[in-house]
């Protein structure tokens, strides 16, 4: 196997790349090796070196603890948590949560083979027991495995002096009731308040 045909290979394996896309891919960074496909080299190469796992949350970052950890600004009381580093950039991107988070690292699944001792959960439970924390926010997905890792993580977390809550779902902003689903529907019912008078 040539050079060009191992960085398409490569390529073709990053999600969302099927092999025609990587074939593009690597042809947009050979046209550009200069200005693009040797910077990118040298930026994955320093990237690979530095990053970490945060020894509190699970975020990946360039320092451990991860500079959201380390943040005095940030409430350690409220603590979300999350099944992927990804889920957690997708809250930051938002930019309306100012606590601290806690990565799992995936969800109980029986199917997969995952167990507790997979996930990164014996630790929120030391953070938790240990003082300092007063809310656990769950923002698992709503999946099967990721309800069942919710109420698996409530269940743990029953004798903890934690208050425990879920995030909201239901209707997305700017959404219409047509074009959504049963079970969105359902879960927008369920989880109605009253207005202010």
């Amino acid at each position: 196997m040539n050079e060009i045909d191992q960085v398409i290979q490569l390529l073709s394996r990053l999600p969302g790349l099927g092999p025609r896309s990587a074939r593009r891919a690597a042809l947009h960074l050979i046209n550009r090796r200069e200005g693009l496909m040797r910077p990118l080299a040298a930026a994955l190469t320093q990237a690979a070196d530095a990053i970490a796992i945060c020894e509190i949350c699970g975020n990946l970052d360039t320092v451990d603890p991860c500079s959201i950890c380390t943040d005095p600004r940030r409430d350690g009381a409220t603590v979300c948590v999350v099944e992927q580093v990804a889920d957690l950039w997708a809250l930051e991107r938002a930019g309306s949560f100012k606590g601290r988070y806690h990565v799992l690292g995936g969800v109980l699944s029986a199917i997969d083979g995952v167990g507790p001792e997979d996930l990164n959960i014996a630790s929120l439970i030391q953070r938790c027991e240990g003082g300092g924390v007063s809310e656990v926010i769950l923002a698992t997905n709503l999946t099967v495995d990721g309800q069942t890792t919710a109420h698996y993580i409530t269940d743990r977390l029953s004798a903890a002096s934690v208050t425990i809550t879920r995030l909201a779902h239901g209707v997305p902003v700017g959404g219409e009731l047509d074009y959504l689903d049963d079970g969105t529907l359902s879960a927008a019912l369920q989880a109605r308040q009253a207005l202010p008078s």
